[in-house]
């Protein structure tokens, strides 16, 4: 039988009410009175009901997670991480699949359908307008991995992708490698855009050496795949900065069925050092993502913010770093 409100107060001996308030943040209620409240409720095994406590609060404590990266194993991790450290505060996630939906506008109304109270967009593709009309409608949001801009109107957390093209540049030149290329996702995403940006900037304070530029359907392995394929029927550069760790591994695919030795004839390098990367058939040299880290913050300002006045929005760019693995020729020795 399912244990009710009215159970615990008969056992307690205090009024409902009063088993309402000790179970309802905030609330005022008297030591005792909760002491034997709390016994109670542990006696009977008693749970409060979330959705009832709600209409008293007016706080649901759900957070909309949105995104529409689904296709990229990246993404497991970060919903992973995302829902275990909602959870950890008290607070339950509700996802949003957007796959190729762009209109914040549906995605606001099922999130409104739930009352939400704040809503993280988690992904790297989606213009920087998209987080902003939920700041615009009223709803506290975050921005993992969002674009940076310099007057930021939503919160944004990320990697520095600029700086992460231009730290793939110098590995693969401070290598030897003179003919080099980028391989980006898809030329729409604003990750892409920057992370390319970074690359170009880079190159262009080397005279001596060559870059190339080429564009994956999708952050997939079979984005990845299917781009090398087609590059591998033309002239190939001596290594690619793939722009992300999956479809730096539909690359290697398409390399090794071509018969072409990875690194000894071409290089590579990722970023997201996603777990896949360290696999021993893989092994993929990359730029490590703080993940973690971005989540933890995402999820700390949404906590802080529901219920309260939102802080001011800004921009957090974390640093990138290289790990070392076996997809690029060794730096020259002395």
């Amino acid at each position: 039988m399912v244990v009710t409100l009215k159970d615990v107060a008969e056992r307690a001996g205090v009024s409902r009410s009063a088993v309402s308030r000790t179970f309802t943040e905030g609330a005022s209620v008297s030591a005792r009175t909760r002491e034997k409240v709390e016994k109670a409720a542990s006696a009977l095994g008693y749970s409060p009901n979330a959705l009832a406590s709600s209409l008293t609060t007016g706080r649901t404590k759900m957070i909309g997670v949105v995104s529409n990266n689904f296709h990229n194993p990246i993404f497991l991790q970060v919903f992973d991480l995302v829902t275990k450290e909602l959870q950890n505060r008290g607070l339950r996630p509700l996802l949003v699949n957007l796959s190729d939906e762009t209109d914040p506008a549906k995605s606001l109304a099922m999130l409104r359908q739930y009352s939400v109270d704040g809503a993280i967009v988690a992904s790297s593709t989606l213009p920087v307008t998209f987080a902003e009309a939920f700041q615009e409608a009223g709803l506290t949001v975050v921005h993992p991995f969002g674009r940076q801009t310099a007057h930021p109107k939503v919160t944004t957390i990320g990697i520095d992708n600029h700086a992460a093209g231009a730290l793939a540049a110098s590995t693969l030149i401070a290598r030897g490698y003179r003919r080099i290329a980028f391989l980006g996702g898809p030329e729409s995403a604003t990750s892409t855009q920057d992370r390319h940006a970074g690359f170009l900037d880079e190159v262009a304070k080397h005279s001596d050496v060559e870059a190339s530029v080429s564009y994956a359907a999708s952050y997939s392995f079979n984005g990845g795949r299917d781009e090398m394929q087609r590059l591998i029927g033309a002239d190939l550069a001596e290594a690619y900065f793939c722009g992300d760790d999956v479809v730096s591994i539909g690359a290697l695919s398409a390399l090794q069925s071509a018969g072409i030795d990875v690194p000894g004839q071409v290089g590579l390098i990722g970023l997201n050092d996603m777990e896949m990367a360290g696999w021993a058939n893989i092994n993929l040299t990359t730029i490590h993502n703080p993940i973690g880290d971005i989540i933890r913050e995402s999820v700390d300002l949404i906590a802080q913010q529901v219920g309260c006045d939102p802080s001011p929005p800004e921009g957090r760019l974390h640093s990138g770093w290289i790990v070392e693995r076996g997809t690029l020729r060794p730096l020259p020795q002395g």
